[in-house]
């Protein structure tokens, strides 16, 4: 086997054993075969909740466990996978597992880091145009784009909760969730301002352009959270769904608005047809934004007692430069792409390792 190869799989194995060691494989097979007894108890569903639990822990556990055993099997297997190639005089099959399986072992890394409260979870995204005018609309809409395509390439489904639009184009807001272990963990990195630099489609004379649009991204409230809610604490409004353009796209009043009045927060639904699902879908945004106002109040607090690192991430955390040069770079990590359509089309994995990476090493200090 070439030195370069054997190098290269030597250094998987170090990486895969520390991630072994880090996700515990025997703590965790064994919390499998505790949980397999408990869901095969007669009575769970007695308490259909507590059975919720039960399997959803079960179902993330055994696959967590399926994803680092195939990784250990499949690195096991590739110096032999090597040697044969070798003997047959081409590798080209074998050269694709290794950098397959890299991808892979990186990617289980990543998880990983990956341990706060909430990492585990969905997420809520909220898009919001910012200063520029209709170029932050247009912006906006193309940051929404970029986080559905690197869903869709990566198989997450994505749910659009409400969508408005601006007059001439783009959106003013945008909330959607993204379904998927850890969404929460890797998307929260994106959290702050972006800024786009350009030349503006908008203006006749072609002026470069600097907008802005801001991004929140939240964790999907499980029911275990008991964010309570009392009816007397918000507004519920009802409306005809919209378009592009005010044109209608529904002809009941089944869009919602829940305003939230002790903080002011006001969340919209109107992707689906019934009244009821929408608001039912309005209430998750809203426990989502105050269970994370509830999180960053108590952070506030430890940071007071000096118990908390910097938890700020500042306001701009990236820029995206298309005219006079082309490049893609995160303020805080430092990390650049030079190819921002790349970007634009979905492709933020290097930026979102970047951001993880960069969020670990500042809560060390």
């Amino acid at each position: 086997m070439r030195p370069e190869i054997t190098s290269q799989i030597d250094d998987l194995e170090t990486t895969l054993r520390t991630i072994e060691q880090v996700m515990d494989i025997d703590e965790l097979d064994s919390r499998a075969r505790e949980l397999e007894q408990q869901a095969a108890d007669p009575s769970l569903w007695d308490d259909p909740d507590h059975a919720q639990q039960i399997t959803t822990e079960l179902s993330g556990v055994q696959a967590k466990l399926r994803r680092v055993r195939d990784l250990r099997q499949r690195l096991d297997d590739l110096p032999v996978m090597f040697e044969l190639a070798e003997e047959e005089g081409d590798t080209s099959l074998a050269d694709d597992e290794l950098a397959q399986l890299a991808e892979g072992i990186e990617k289980l890394e990543i998880t990983t880091m990956l341990s706060g409260d909430y990492d585990e979870r969905e997420a809520v995204i909220n898009i919001r145009s910012g200063a520029g005018g209709v170029d932050a609309a247009d912006w906006a809409e193309m940051l929404m784009r970029m986080y559905t395509r690197w869903a869709e390439h990566n198989g997450h489904k994505v749910d659009v909760y409400d969508v408005s639009y601006a007059e001439e184009a783009g959106i003013k807001s945008a909330t959607f969730v993204v379904h998927g272990e850890y969404m929460y963990g890797q998307l929260s990195v994106e959290q702050g301002a972006h800024r786009l630099v350009r030349i503006s489609p908008f203006d006749n004379q072609a002026r470069r352009q600097t907008s802005f649009a801001e991004v929140e991204v939240l964790p999907v409230v499980e029911k275990t959270d008991h964010i309570e809610i009392p009816d007397t604490d918000i507004r519920v409004d009802v409306y005809r769904s919209s378009g592009p353009g005010g044109q209608s796209v529904n002809t009941t009043d089944s869009a919602v608005r829940i305003t939230h009045i002790p903080t002011g927060i006001v969340v919209t639904c109107q992707n689906e047809k019934s009244q009821i699902q929408n608001r039912a879908s309005a209430m998750n945004v809203l426990q989502a934004k105050l269970l994370e106002r509830k999180r960053q109040e108590e952070q506030a607090e430890m940071d007071a007692l000096g118990a908390g690192g910097n938890a700020s991430w500042g306001n701009q955390m990236r820029s995206y430069v298309l005219h006079p040069y082309q490049m893609v770079k995160d303020l805080r990590t430092g990390y650049e792409v030079g190819d921002p359509q790349k970007v634009l089309d979905g492709d933020i994995d290097g930026l979102l390792e970047a951001g993880i990476r960069w969020r670990m090493a500042e809560h060390q200090k």
